[in-house]
């Protein structure tokens, strides 16, 4: 008992413990609070530990280095707790955009507006010409409709959004006509049904999976009708005895019955990606020539730039769109309409798109480039994981990701590593090799695949980080 009250009497004060050397400085980085706190923290759970009787715990309070080994203690859990969650990582999964790992890298331009904008007060919202409030889509919507054809356009947070504001705004309490085959579902549980329910229309599914006709769209239209609806499956593919009503036969349809035409394009893009030897995918400008009254696409797919949905298309609608309530809950802020109006600008070039957006230039880079990174590459492999795995090259296919173009695969070349294991610990052994890589300074990641760690290195530009990194990782 005697040895517990000593422990508990040789406990530091707060006070003490802020004045060390180890705390004093975090307390002018952090602040008095913050480190504080934490210093009362660590009192409590010692306390707690001296009461619970162990031992070791009480000689080692008593000892005379504990006041420094408890401040070290305290010292780190401060700083850990300032440390960001959110990290950068080196993608080398072999998904381009990869939804999980923050989709596409902004470039330089896009960086330089970003910071531009954040440090200082803009005229976000302000009309320097009347000195009145103005409108903050007009940063943005006179490069967009130059590159698309549009009439006009709005920018809100991500393209779910501008789905649900284009369909509450021009179809609230009436039926969305919608091809059942174009019911898609995406990352995250996004399906279309919920999000027409969730914008106030009544979902009227016609066809088949595989094969819907223009008949149909015609045989479901009422007096109850709001619009005719088109969904780019871009996270999927049906093939074989298929059929579906094209975008021009589509928009006749609906300007004889007087109604809206929205085609959703998901992950969107602005220029026609066959040039950059990639398949072609439905552009905006392509859909809006073909009919569409309004297009809604992702700002952060193929596009390459923030998290943003564009609503693009007929100034009436787009008018009425603007002036929907909801359109304050989901517009976007300076950041993301600097770096959305920046990339936007880099479309205005089309030529040097891949040299300027880093998401076009990975996708259109060269097999021969990444066979020679990783030529350079295994070497650094084969010493460091010795004793660990056999590290080989391998063709592999990289995807474009976040649904865009899912059955298009790009060809590419990957360092693939098998574990060295005893018979039956293959595979903890892999995923231990995985998880290693995954506790580096900057995590690593890549894909197991057949019993595998591969490392798809198309969208690895800084090879000696790599290098660097291997450093790190256990024998």
């Amino acid at each position: 008992m005697n040895s517990l009250n000593a422990a508990f009497k040789a406990l530091p004060s707060v006070d003490k413990a802020l004045q060390s050397e180890a705390l004093s400085p975090l307390v002018v980085k952090y602040g008095h609070e913050a480190v504080k706190a934490a210093i009362r923290s660590k009192l409590d759970e010692v306390r707690n530990e001296i009461s619970a009787g162990d031992s070791s715990l009480v000689d080692a309070i008593l000892e005379k280095n504990y006041f420094s080994n408890f401040c070290k203690e305290v010292a780190g859990n401060v700083s850990s707790s300032f440390v960001s969650s959110l990290i950068p990582v080196l993608n080398l999964t072999g998904t381009v955009v990869h939804t999980n790992l923050g989709r596409a890298r902004l470039p330089a331009e896009a960086m330089s507006a970003i910071e531009t904008v954040a440090t200082q007060a803009t005229n976000l919202e302000f009309d320097l010409v009347t000195g009145k409030r103005g409108d903050r889509d007009s940063h943005i919507e006179k490069s967009i409709c130059e590159i698309t054809g549009a009439e006009a356009a709005t920018v809100v947070n991500n393209n779910a959004a501008a789905v649900l504001l284009v369909l509450n705004t021009l179809s609230p309490g009436k039926e969305v006509i919608i091809s059942r085959g174009e019911l898609v579902e995406i990352g995250g549980a996004f399906r279309i049904p919920d999000v027409m329910k969730s914008a106030g229309c009544t979902l009227k599914e016609i066809g088949t999976t595989n094969r819907t006709h223009l008949r149909d769209f015609e045989n479901a239209i009422n007096q109850d009708t709001g619009l005719l609806m088109k969904v780019h499956t871009s996270n999927y593919e049906i093939r074989g005895f298929t059929n579906s009503v094209p975008e021009e036969e589509i928009s006749n349809l609906a300007r004889e019955k007087k109604l809206n035409f929205v085609s959703d394009l998901g992950s969107g893009t602005l220029v026609d990606l066959s040039q950059f030897g990639l398949p072609h995918e439905p552009t905006v400008s392509e859909t809006l020539a073909n009919g569409a009254d309004i297009v809604t696409f992702s700002g952060d797919k193929l596009l390459g730039g923030p998290q943003a949905g564009v609503i693009a298309g007929k100034q009436e609608l787009v008018q009425a769109i603007k002036r929907n309530p909801l359109k304050r809950a989901l517009r976007v802020d300076k950041i993301t309409m600097a770096a959305l109006a920046s990339i936007i600008n880099l479309y205005r070039d089309p030529q040097r798109l891949a040299q300027r957006v880093p998401l076009i230039g990975d996708l259109a880079r060269p097999v021969s480039e990444i066979a020679a990174l990783a030529d350079r590459l295994l070497p650094d492999f084969v010493e460091k994981l010795k004793n660990r795995a056999e590290a080989s090259i391998e063709d592999c296919k990289s995807q474009i990701g976040s649904g865009a173009l899912p059955l298009d695969l790009l060809a590419s070349k990957a360092i693939v590593l098998r574990p060295i294991a005893k018979k039956g610990a293959t595979d903890a052994s892999l995923q231990k090799l995985a998880a290693d890589f995954r506790e580096l300074s900057k995590p690593v990641i890549g894909r197991i695949h057949d019993g595998k760690l591969l490392f798809d290195l198309r969208c690895l530009h800084d090879e000696e980080e790599l290098r660097r990194l291997l450093l790190q990782l256990p024998v």
